[in-house]
């Protein structure tokens, strides 16, 4: 808490002016004031509004005080305990490392869903799944070819003109269909 303050010109002159009024141990304070610049302490402060009270000045001690500047004093701060310190630190990584396992619990690695080698043979798909999704494959691509070829009977009359225009979309069926073939086996191989 601040004990001082700097004084201004209005506060001096009335120090000086009730100089002879202020107790004892003020009196000395005061003079040290007048003297060369020590701060005026708070305790003479009070006694100086007192003083002002007691003869029903109109001056207000806020408007001796305007402009002066407080002395606060430096504050100590206490020396930290290296037991508590140990302490806190071992508290706070305490916290983290629960925040850390709050956060990651539903997290699971890949290592541990794969297992073995062993394991992964165990995990491809049968040769019974890959049969009928080649089957799938080339019954679409037939398809893709029969229906072109049905329906551009009205758009071409020749019969080479709708075999390429068949050929040429069951081509690029079968490629679509292979794309999406071959990101499936990439899905389920990265879940592997």
């Amino acid at each position: 808490m601040a004990s001082e303050c700097r004084a201004t010109e209005p506060l001096l002159r009335a120090l000086r002016e009730l100089h002879p009024s202020f107790s004892p141990d003020s009196r000395a304070a005061v003079q040290e004031v007048l003297d060369g610049g020590a701060g005026v302490p708070f305790r003479v402060l009070r006694e100086l509004h007192a003083l002002l009270r007691e003869r029903g000045s109109q001056t207000y001690l806020h408007e001796l005080l305007e402009g002066s500047e407080i002395h606060l004093p430096e504050v100590k701060l206490p020396e930290r305990n290296p037991v508590l310190v140990a302490r806190l630190e071992k508290i706070k990584a305490k916290l983290a490392n629960e925040e850390y396992k709050r956060i990651t619990r539903n997290v699971t690695s890949q290592s541990n869903q794969q297992g073995t080698l062993a394991d992964l043979g165990r995990q491809v798909r049968p040769l019974k799944t890959i049969i009928i999704t080649i089957f799938n494959f080339l019954v679409t691509i037939a398809a893709a070819f029969a229906c072109t070829y049905i329906g551009s009977q009205y758009v071409f009359t020749e019969s080479a003109a709708r075999i390429l225009s068949s050929v040429i979309v069951a081509s690029l069926v079968g490629l679509a269909e292979l794309y999406v073939l071959v990101r499936t086996m990439e899905g389920q191989l990265g879940e592997l």
